[in-house]
């Protein structure tokens, strides 16, 4: 006669379970299931336990989704093995399980000898040449409404390797910004504290908002933008308003929040009398320490007037880097030409023309170039009155669109930038 007995699980047996599942940790063998997801099934799904006495020395839980079940979770303690305990447990489980009208019951488990011969016994049938994959899904369900109020969203995953060019800058977001932040338990075993606050400055039209979203896309965080004018408009106040709305934003898990154009908020303090916006600074600059202490978020400002910013508003503890974002280089230029000329065309225009020509222009300014040309060569093939009108855009109607475009960035500006990284950046 056994020793041990197989009944169904309590709310009591709980410990039991963590016990066992520290016991499987301990031996690196990765359960493929989260401790969550396990206790959670324990309670709502199907679970049995092993016990000896009142101990707990072993379990199987499963949950059933239409006529395919899943065995979520198996062990039995050391001390125990090799007595047909996991056997007995899966008969029990399966056996609890037969209402639900199962014709299939799958298991991934880690490879571990006495497991895989425990469903061996059961009739199990190892599967080959397959693989198991899995992903997260970054926002949970009860947050979606959080983000809904404030206008958020998750960005698609692939905004990230979307910006072309600007190597330079993809890689120090990625090295200072991204990896402590996607690896955060690496970052604390180097002694690295993961950013929590960034400026990315430069001229207009540079790419800010687009680093923005991407850093976003990469790390897989909601994005919420702050829009300083929408929140002027409300009864609170604009400080109010602002407070109010980082209170929303800590009750999300993950988040990364953008603001644009943050001198109109954050602006040199001063004059007599004192001006309506310095209490905005104020609150902001309250607000910014709060927001730090909260782990699993990152605030990206953005300014296209760097040396305007209070002082008190860039000083070290609040921002962990200042960040520099230039024109394009010859790279990003040609990977933003390839973005906006039609397909159809692709292969006959001069695209190293087009990187040559538009050197000191901004995003902004090729797009609009570009749409210029397309317009231009459409109108030509509607009332041109040409025999054989052009089937798309062509290299002539580029440059022509290149030299009509008025840069967004002057040389004074580009000149009062580079000043600004030698004054201003933190990298």
């Amino acid at each position: 006669m056994t020793s041990w007995r197989i009944r169904d699980f309590h709310a009591d047996d709980l410990d039991g379970i963590l016990g066992l599942w520290e016991e499987i940790k301990a031996s690196r063998a990765e359960p493929v299931y989260g401790l969550s997801e396990v206790l959670a099934s324990c309670q709502k799904d199907h679970a049995v336990v092993a016990v000896h006495g009142d101990q707990v020395i072993g379990a199987a839980v499963g949950r059933a989704a239409h006529a395919q079940g899943w065995i979520v979770f198996l062990a039995t303690t050391e001390s125990w093995q090799s007595q047909g305990i996991g056997t007995a447990l899966l008969a029990a489980l399966e056996r609890r399980m037969a209402p639900a009208g199962l014709t299939k019951l799958s298991a991934l488990m880690p490879e571990t000898p006495t497991r895989v011969d425990a469903f061996l016994n059961r009739g199990f049938e190892v599967k080959k040449n397959l693989r198991y994959f899995e992903r997260h899904i970054p926002v949970q369900r009860e947050e979606l409404k959080s983000l809904s109020e404030l206008g958020g969203r998750v960005l698609p995953r692939d905004l990230w390797a979307a910006v072309g060019g600007m190597a330079r800058e993809k890689e120090l977001l990625e090295r200072r910004l991204v990896m402590p932040l996607a690896k955060p338990d690496m970052a604390e075993q180097y002694g690295v504290v993961p950013p929590k606050a960034v400026v990315l400055f430069g001229p207009p039209g540079t790419g800010k908002t687009t680093f923005a979203k991407a850093i976003a896309s990469r790390l897989e965080w909601p994005f919420v933008e702050v829009f300083p004018s929408r929140l002027a408009a409300d009864p609170l106040g604009l400080a109010g308003a602002l407070r109010e709305t980082f209170r929303k934003i800590s009750e999300l898990e993950h988040v990364v929040v953008f603001i644009d154009e943050v001198e109109e908020i954050a602006a040199q303090r001063g004059g007599e009398p004192p001006s309506a916006l310095q209490g905005v600074t104020n609150e902001l600059l309250k607000i910014i320490p709060a927001f730090r202490e909260q782990s699993g978020r990152l605030l990206v400002c953005a300014t296209n007037f760097v040396r305007a910013l209070d002082s008190a508003f860039l000083r070290h503890g609040r921002f962990d880097y200042v960040i520099p974002i230039g024109l394009p280089d010859e790279a990003a230029r040609q990977a933003i030409w390839e973005r906006y000329v039609p397909p159809t065309v692709a292969d006959t225009v001069d695209l190293g023309a087009l990187v040559a020509a538009s050197a000191g222009f901004s995003p902004a300014d090729i797009e609009y170039a570009a749409r210029r040309a397309s317009q231009e060569a459409l109108e030509q093939a509607l009332f041109g009155g040409e025999e054989s009108p052009p089937e798309g855009p062509g290299t002539r109607h580029y440059l022509s669109a290149i030299d009509a475009t008025r840069t967004t960035v002057s040389s004074q500006v580009a000149a009062e930038f580079l000043e600004d990284i030698e004054r201003l950046a933190r990298l």
